[in-house]
Parts: C-alpha cells; sequence; structure tokens
C-alpha cells in the first residue's frame, strides 16, 4: 500500500529524479518516488544476461565523474565505482588515420601534433585555461539558476574584463568556427567536432562549440569512465543514497495525473486508482510534454504555453545497436584498439555535411557513429575473451519510424567493417534499438531523442524547455520540472534534479511566499 499523504512526491526514478529525492530527504521531508517502469534508473539502466552486461540507454559518463551534484553525494560509499578505458576517446578521421585524447594531456598532445606540429601547444593551452576555470564554470552550469555566485566566482578566475567578454564569445562560437581558431589541422578540429556531435546542435550554431570543447576537456580530465557492473550500479548507487536519507521507492506504479487545488499540487493519481496527498511539492523527473500534456488537467494548461509545447523540438532520433562479440574489434587504427570510446565521422568538415544532413532531413550514407567498448573499461562486461560493444547514431531530424532505424543499423554494421576489415566475423550476435523501442522503454524519450529536447541554442536557458525563467518552477505553485527538459539539460549529471529540489527547499521556508511569489507570477504572465 503506498502512503496517503507525503511531504513530495517525485515523479520518476531517473538521475535527476533520484537527486531530488536525495536532497530533500536529507532535509527531513517525506519523500515518495513513483516510477512507471519495474526498475528504477530511468535511461540509466543495464541488463545482465548469462556473463554479458548491456548499458540500455546511456553508459559513458564524464559529466557524472566531474559533476559537484554527484560529487557531493559520496556515491562510492554506496558500491559506485568507476572504470577506464586505457584510452579516452579515439576519433577515426578514415580507416587508417586517428586522433586519440590519452589520458595524459602530453600524450594527447603528441597525438594531435601528428596532424599539425604546432596543434599539440594549442591543445596544452587549451587544456590549462579550462583547468584554471574548471571548478566555477562547472558551479555555474550544474548547481544554481541563475548562477549569480558561481559566475562571479569565474569572472574573477577569468580576470580582466576583456578576457571575460572573450570567454562569453568563445562559449558563443559555432564547433566549426571555435575550432578553425584554436588548430590549424584536422586532428584537433576533429576532437571538438566529434564531441560537439554529442549533442544535436548543428555544428556551424552557436553554442554548439561549448558542447564540443566541454566534453573534449571532460575526457582529458576525467575520461570517459563507464560504471563498473554495468550503467545500473550508478542508479543503484543514488537509490541507496535516497533510501539511507529516508526517501520511499515504488516501482511498476505509474502516475497518470496530478490534481490542483487552488492553483497548487494537491495530490497525484496513480494507474491503480490510488490518490497520494502531497503537503509540498511534487517534482517531475519527466519530459515536458508528458507533464503538460499528460499529467496536468488540460483546462489548467495556459494558453501560450500550450501553443509553445506545439513547436518544442526534441533532439536527433536515435538508434542504437548492442553487439556481443567473440573478440575485439579487428579496427586498422592502433588507438582504436585500446579506446573505451570511438567516433567514427571523419574530419570536421565532414561532420559539419552529415549535421546539414541529419536537419534537412537526409540520412547520411556514412553516419556518425559513437561507439562504446565497455568491456576494455570494464572486463566484468563480458565472458573472458569476448567484447561487449555498443554503437549509436541518428536518424534525421523528424525521421523516426522503424523502417528508417533498420536502415541506419544496417549501415552502421557496413559502416564499422569499413574501418575494421573483418569486424562481422567476430559478431555473435546484434541487438537493435529503434526510437520506438526507448520510447517504449521509457516514455520520455519521445521519438527516441535521448536528450530531454534540443540542445540548441533556441531551447536552452530561459527558453527551455519553452519561454520562461529557465528554473524548475512551473505555473503551477508546488510542481516543479526536475528532468533534463530544464536547463542545464542533457547529459548524467544530476543538475536538474538538484536545481529542482534547491528550489522546492527555498520555496517552503519561511520565506517561501516572497521567493516564489515573483517567479510565479511571471511565469503565469509569459505563458498564459
Amino acid at each position: 500500500m503506498l502512503p496517503r499523504r507525503v511531504d513530495a512526491v517525485v515523479i520518476g526514478s531517473g538521475p535527476n529524479g533520484m537527486v531530488s529525492a536525495v536532497e530533500l530527504a536529507d532535509a527531513g521531508w517525506d519523500v515518495l518516488v513513483l516510477e512507471a517502469a519495474d526498475t528504477f534508473g530511468g535511461a540509466v539502466r543495464s541488463t545482465v544476461a548469462d556473463g554479458w552486461v548491456s548499458d540500455r540507454f546511456s553508459s559513458n559518463y564524464p559529466l557524472g565523474v566531474a559533476s559537484p551534484v554527484f560529487r557531493a553525494l559520496e556515491l562510492e560509499k554506496f558500491g559506485l565505482k568507476w572504470t577506464h578505458a586505457p584510452l579516452a576517446l579515439a576519433h577515426l578521421l578514415d580507416p587508417e588515420t586517428s586522433v586519440a585524447i590519452h589520458p595524459d594531456p602530453i600524450d594527447t598532445a603528441a597525438s594531435v601534433a601528428r596532424h599539425h606540429p604546432a596543434d599539440g601547444d594549442a591543445w596544452l593551452d587549451l587544456y590549462s585555461k579550462y583547468v584554471g576555470i574548471r571548478e566555477p564554470f562547472l558551479q555555474s552550469l550544474l548547481t544554481r539558476w541563475p548562477p549569480v555566485l558561481p559566475a562571479a566566482r569565474l569572472a574573477r578566475r577569468l580576470g580582466s574584463a576583456g578576457e571575460l567578454v572573450r570567454f562569453a564569445r568563445f562559449m558563443a562560437m559555432p564547433m566549426h568556427r571555435m575550432a578553425q581558431e584554436l588548430f590549424e589541422g584536422p586532428g584537433g578540429r576533429a576532437l571538438l567536432a566529434g564531441n560537439s556531435f554529442h549533442a544535436d546542435a548543428p555544428l556551424t550554431g552557436s553554442v554548439s562549440g561549448t558542447m564540443g570543447w566541454l566534453l573534449a576537456m571532460l575526457a582529458q580530465d576525467v575520461g570517459y569512465p563507464v560504471a563498473e557492473g554495468g550503467s545500473s550500479a550508478l542508479s543503484n548507487a543514488l537509490r541507496l543514497r535516497a533510501e539511507r536519507a529516508g526517501a520511499l521507492f515504488v516501482a511498476g506504479t505509474p502516475v497518470t495525473g496530478i490534481e490542483l487545488t487552488a492553483g497548487r499540487a494537491s495530490a497525484v493519481r496513480t494507474a491503480s486508482g490510488e490518490r497520494i496527498a502531497v503537503s509540498r511539492a511534487v517534482i517531475g523527473d519527466v519530459s515536458a510534454t508528458t507533464l503538460y500534456d499528460v499529467l496536468l488537467p488540460e483546462a489548467s494548461v495556459p494558453g501560450g504555453l500550450r501553443r509553445d509545447l506545439e513547436r518544442f523540438e526534441w533532439d536527433y532520433p536515435t538508434v542504437k545497436v548492442n553487439y556481443r562479440l567473440s573478440g575485439p574489434i579487428p579496427w586498422n587504427s592502433d588507438d582504436a584498439r585500446v579506446a573505451g570510446v570511438v567516433h567514427l565521422g571523419g574530419t570536421a568538415d565532414d561532420l559539419v555535411h552529415l549535421s546539414a544532413d541529419l536537419d534537412t532531413g537526409r540520412l547520411p550514407l556514412e553516419p556518425f557513429m559513437l561507439i562504446g567498448q565497455t568491456t576494455k573499461a570494464d572486463p566484468s562486461r563480458s565472458p573472458e575473451g569476448t567484447e561487449a560493444v555498443w554503437a549509436y547514431s541518428h536518424l534525421p531530424r523528424g525521421i523516426a519510424d522503424d523502417a528508417a532505424a533498420e536502415k541506419l543499423g544496417d549501415l552502421m554494421d557496413r559502416h564499422i567493417e569499413r574501418y575494421a576489415p573483418g569486424f562481422s566475423e567476430v559478431v555473435i550476435d546484434r541487438d537493435l534499438q529503434r526510437p520506438s523501442d526507448f520510447v517504449g522503454q521509457n516514455a520520455s524519450l519521445g521519438l527516441g531523442a535521448l536528450g530531454g529536447g534540443t540542445a540548441q541554442l533556441h531551447q536552452q536557458l530561459i527558453f527551455r524547455p519553452t519561454v520562461g525563467l529557465g528554473s524548475p518552477r512551473t505555473y503551477v505553485t508546488g510542481l516543479y520540472l526536475g528532468s533534463s527538459a530544464i536547463h542545464p539539460g542533457p547529459g548524467v549529471h544530476g543538475a536538474c534534479g538538484h536545481l529542482a529540489a534547491r528550489t522546492a527547499l527555498r520555496d517552503a521556508s519561511f520565506l517561501g511566499p516572497v521567493t516564489r511569489a515573483l517567479p510565479t507570477a511571471a511565469l503565469r504572465r509569459l505563458q498564459g
């Protein structure tokens, strides 16, 4: 039996929902987490069968290791262990030529310099500047909204007003331009472009450079680690941490509606007909469309918000292939043979063309592929002598049908074969995950999109998920959106859940009527 009344209900048990549960329970709240699926973790889940471990959604977590939100929870005390491959990343420019991010930045610089001598020093300079601002930058990005105090520390670290303005320009740059300004040869440019392609911003569009720069720097800083034993180990550690604080988790219990009383979230209803009264807050670790189109009473949703949601843009549909291999992939590239993550996509210019194809409805004949060789980082992922490998790519925006996914999956097989002749001979079997499969397993992954909505500038900051204040608050008092649908968006870092919990705690404090009155009124006016 579910409790009849709690202080807070968290809808969804992805990492953001679990972080919310931890922080509310730590504050002494009575917290109930309701998960529609039969297992916890949202899009951070793995399965185990016959000695093979398969990460079903996300897999490598540089943001998870670097996140100040996760670090504060000390998840290692709850069984989490990060493991690394000998190389973080190999980017294949062609079947014979690669550039790699090594654990030592000097070795990475040597790899980049093979393509242009001056680019090695450019890499070291870029990484040194990142290290100098790393902590205030990550604090600004992941722990506060608006990030007033962390941003002030970042400004002090940058030094002069001129450097601050230059950094702002740097953050706004398209990847293609940023890569041209930083590097002369193809190696360094490809590292930025490939990492930028982890998101869905066009590589000639604003802020795509930020994404490539940050992930490339994180790869150099913390690598591309996996959770030992599978991605569920991260979710299990988060759940154990929340349960120790007192949160109650219930799986297999879809929430079908949120009740409102006098403009405030007052209860949630489940598919089995149970009603749980809520005295303080409801936090939705769900997609924006699920919250506003499914869970809230239709008549309560402001007209402006409803019209904005009709223009809501998902990120690229994802197609993922999970391989069980009898041995390592026979890459031509020495780097790829020891890397935890491999990029297949060519030069930065090649990726610009691929990006344009995806944005204009064309399926590239040679798709960009992100490949995770998980056994190289964690030998427990497959029986001795074998390898567990996944690969994902994207369909063009707006195309998510099963036939297109099957076609892309076949292209992916052939693309690996081109870079690793004999690959097909080591494939024991393969498991294709289509966009429809992702949605069937997690309703928040609309159209098979893993990022909660496009990461382009028009749907970031105060425009995420629609025109608003960029915060977890909604127009309903006591209701917060705490998923990747809000700032700072995609990635397994827990920041969205942290911001939602932090805002809910502030609104429920003695000064809550003051702190929430103006933002809530502003939201109602903006979205009316």
